[in-house]
C-alpha cells in the first residue's frame, strides 16, 4: 500500500510522532487505565472511561500515521503567493498545495483537489487564473511560486 505525498520535513515529523505514540504514549495510557482500574467499580468509573477513550483516539491516530508513512512519496511542495482580482499586491495570500499534515510558516495548506489548489497547480508567476469557488467564479494572479 502506498502512503501519502509528503515533504521530507513532514515525513520526519510524522515518523517522530508515530514513534512517540507507539512507545511513550501507549505506556502512559496503559498506566492511566491501570490506575483507574484500581479505583474499583468500572461501570461508574469516569477516570477509567476517559482513559479508554484516550486510548481509542490515540490508536486511531497511530493507524492514520501508519498509512501516511508507509511507503510515502517524498515531494517538494509548492507555495503560491496570490492576489485576488481587484485587490492590491499588499493583500497577497500564501498557499501551499500539499497534504493536510504539512505545516509551513506563513502559508495555509490547501489540497490539490480543492478548487483553488487544482487551479493553481502548475501555474507560473504572472498567470491570471479563474476558478469556480463555492460562491462563484474567482480570479487570482500568481505573484510568486516557491518550492519547499
Amino acid at each position: 500500500m502506498a502512503g501519502a505525498k509528503l515533504s521530507k520535513s513532514a515525513l520526519e515529523r510524522l515518523q517522530a510522532e508515530f514513534h512517540d505514540l507507539t512507545t511513550r504514549g501507549r505506556i502512559e495510557v496503559a498506566d492511566k487505565i491501570e490506575r483507574a482500574r484500581e479505583e474499583g467499580d468500572l461501570k461508574e468509573n469516569a477516570g477509567y472511561h476517559a482513559a479508554k477513550d484516550e486510548q481509542g483516539h490515540m490508536e486511531g491516530r497511530i493507524r492514520q500515521l501508519e498509512y501516511l508513512i508507509d511507503e510515502p512519496e517524498v515531494v517538494e511542495n509548492q507555495v503560491y503567493e496570490i492576489v485576488y482580482d481587484g485587490d492590491s499586491d499588499d493583500m497577497a495570500e500564501r498557499y501551499m498545495i500539499g497534504n493536510m499534515e504539512e505545516e509551513i510558516e506563513g502559508a495555509d495548506v490547501i489540497s490539490s483537489t480543492s478548487p483553488l489548489g487544482a487551479a493553481l497547480n502548475g501555474s507560473s508567476v504572472g498567470d491570471s487564473i479563474t476558478y469556480d469557488a463555492p460562491n462563484g467564479s474567482m480570479t487570482v494572479k500568481v505573484l510568486s511560486v516557491d518550492f519547499v
